[in-house]
């Protein structure tokens, strides 16, 4: 019988982390992978979310094979990238960075792009690549006050957290919600199942459990 592969999730991110256990998944490691994300000249947003997150699970596999984790282990990883046309806006670090995305989000239409990275034990990687549409209603300047005073916006990419206070925000959204949050659940699940990981084990389990 096959050994079950361990799971690395390449992200210290929370919202990923309770995106998977949302769906019965628990990584058996977390590795935080450090990358440079600045966008390379001319680079397009959707092409910037790839190869970020092409990197991650890179970088992640290399620490795990430094710190001696199961040879096995496959690697999960994902960037989200939000765009106005072209122009890629930052994962804000600043009030004044988070300001100047909601004034450009502000009653106008944005792309998120998320992109998800499997890489197996062999050095395959899989990918997906999921664009969704929004669109903000005109924010005024005392929303934009207020909910930089909240703080929520901080590294987050285009200085807002969808499912956060900025949810209030959104009029529409053409896509995927999870992915906006920043891991595509129906996309990455796909990718797991697909390399024979066992994504409904737990699913079987709490169906065993709620009929007791």
């Amino acid at each position: 019988m096959a050994t079950r592969p361990e799971l690395i999730l390449a992200s210290a991110s929370p919202r990923r982390l309770a995106l998977l256990n949302q769906i019965g998944i628990e990584p058996e490691h977390l590795i935080p992978a450090q990358i440079d994300e600045t966008p390379e000249k001319g680079e397009l947003p959707r092409k910037l979310a790839q190869r970020l997150a092409d990197q991650k699970a890179l970088a992640a596999q290399h620490k795990a094979r430094i710190a001696g984790i199961s040879g096995n282990a496959i690697v999960l990883s994902a960037d989200t990238v939000v765009a106005v046309g072209r122009r890629i806006l930052p994962k804000a670090e600043t009030m004044e960075e988070a300001a100047e995305c909601l004034r450009l989000l502000s009653g106008r239409s944005h792309r998120v792009y998320t992109a998800v990275c499997l890489l197996t034990a062999s050095g395959s990687l899989r990918r997906r690549l999921v664009e969704t549409r929004l669109r903000f209603k005109r924010l005024s300047a005392r929303e934009i006050e207020s909910y930089l005073a909240s703080a929520e916006w901080r590294d987050k990419a285009g200085g807002y957290a969808i499912q956060g206070i900025a949810g209030a925000f959104v009029v529409k959204l053409s896509g995927s919600y999870t992915a906006v949050v920043g891991l595509p659940l129906n996309e990455t699940a796909g990718l797991l199942a697909g390399v024979g990981y066992p994504v409904h084990f737990n699913w079987l389990n709490q169906s065993m459990l709620s009929s007791v």
